[in-house]
């Protein structure tokens, strides 16, 4: 990867938590648990999505700097979503998807170009390194930010959305339903 493709993925990175907390803005509960259609993702479900993304992307970040060839484990991300109660508030999530996300920024900065070509397997999709790693990760926000706006406004546009999640007893609501898969690899 040349160093200004890089550069703009590390931008695009950065700014990541920036979009999405802006594509929030205004979400009534309502709005965060409304489909914008069958088999898609509510602004609520992407949040949780993203901190798990943003866990898993973390910890990769730092297997692939520490260990020599790791070994990248794929997760199932409609699993995660159906297992780890999607439907409840979705805050703390936000909070650690900032979190994780500038931590990882933050030691983005401290690597040399050697850093940068180091590589390991993963599970699904065979050689992965540092700049696989970030044309992954560096727009995945991004796009997430904007279903979060598709979301909210399919809401804002319905009367009553079909697809809504109850906010009373979110643990037990909405289990096994199917969501739209994120097309980067988990």
């Amino acid at each position: 990867m040349q160093p200004d493709e890089r550069q703009q993925l590390i931008a695009q990175y950065t700014d990541g938590y920036r979009v999405v907390a802006e594509a929030l803005v205004k979400a009534t509960p309502e709005q965060l648990d409304a489909a914008p259609g069958p088999g898609k993702w509510t602004a609520r479900q992407i949040v949780h999505h993203l901190a798990d993304s943003e866990m898993t992307a973390a910890v990769r970040f730092r297997l692939l700097l520490a260990e020599d060839r790791p070994a990248i484990k794929g997760y199932d991300q409609d699993r995660f979503a159906d297992r780890l109660h999607y439907e409840r508030p979705h805050e703390a999530s936000l909070e650690l998807f900032r979190a994780a996300r500038a931590s990882t920024a933050e030691l983005m900065g401290c690597l040399d170009e050697s850093d940068w070509l180091r590589e390991g397997t993963h599970s699904e999709v065979g050689r992965f390194g540092l700049d696989t790693w970030l044309r992954i990760y560096g727009p995945h926000a991004h796009r997430h930010a904007e279903q979060i706006r598709v979301a909210l406004r399919a809401a804002a546009q319905a009367k009553e959305p079909a697809d809504a999640i109850s906010t009373k007893d979110t643990c037990l609501e909405g289990r096994g339903r199917r969501l739209r898969r994120d097309p980067s690899p988990s």
